[in-house]
């Protein structure tokens, strides 16, 4: 196949196959499938491979990229965070020096309290488990960081492959936090849960205010990729 997607189907099954020079590919029929950049579509696990040709083999009639992620997640990560591995390693670890959990609302006191409640245990755990102690303020203003913290924070983002490093950029894109994105690949939170933690403040203004069904209807499709970035991140094997 010469390019990464198709107008319409014209295979009759999709197959994860392993390839010779290591890894798994999806082949259309007899036809190997390409990424957009017409690079090998080769991935590291075959559970991936096998998410990814069930995704072609749903297709009908024409392709719907859309109905994709898995696929569109390995295009990704073969076609742009590969070729640019170290921008992409120094952009997630940028959020590490304005993380979400670090900024606090000032009131009200029972808003305090549950974002105290969620966020102060993952502050602990990133001291703890990441070696990175990062500091709390209220209110929106930038404060410093500890260098040696965000270089620890960095080390654990640049340790991961291509692959993974696709699904964590999702997760810490979507949610605002560095933390929250390492806790879902380090299995201390479900992606549902972090989701929830990244939302605190969202959820009180609803409850005070209402529910605008505008933000409900974006904050459904974002909640819906973060969930799918935890997938996508345990179908490429463990990394640590």
């Amino acid at each position: 196949m010469s390019g990464g997607w198709a107008a319409k189907r014209f295979w009759t099954a999709a197959e994860a196959v392993p390839v010779v020079e290591g890894g798994f590919a999806v082949r259309l029929d007899a036809r190997p499938v390409k990424t957009p950049a017409k690079a090998p579509f080769v991935v590291p696990t075959l559970a991936l491979a096998q998410a990814a040709a069930a995704e072609w083999d749903a297709q009908t009639g024409a392709v719907q990229p859309q109905t994709m992620p898995v696929t569109r997640a390995i295009n990704a990560a073969i076609d742009k965070v590969g070729p640019l591995f170290d921008a992409v390693v120094a952009e997630v670890a940028g959020y590490g020096a304005t993380d979400l959990l670090c900024y606090r609302a000032a009131g009200p006191e029972a808003l305090v309290a549950r974002l105290s409640a969620g966020w102060d245990p993952l502050i602990d755990w990133a001291d703890k488990t990441l070696g990175a102690r990062l500091a709390v303020t209220e209110g929106v203003m930038a404060i410093p960081q500890d260098q040696t913290a965000l270089q620890a924070l960095r080390a654990h983002v640049a340790a991961l492959g291509p692959f993974h490093l696709t699904a964590l950029h999702e997760l810490v894109a979507i949610s605002g936090s560095l933390i929250l994105g390492l806790a879902v690949t380090r299995h201390r939170l479900t992606a549902a849960d972090a989701w929830a933690l990244c939302r605190i403040d969202e959820d009180w203004q609803a409850e005070q205010w209402g529910v605008d069904d505008d933000a409900a209807e974006l904050a459904e499709i974002r909640r819906s990729a973060f969930l799918q970035a935890e997938r996508f991140y345990a179908l490429c094997g463990e990394q640590f």
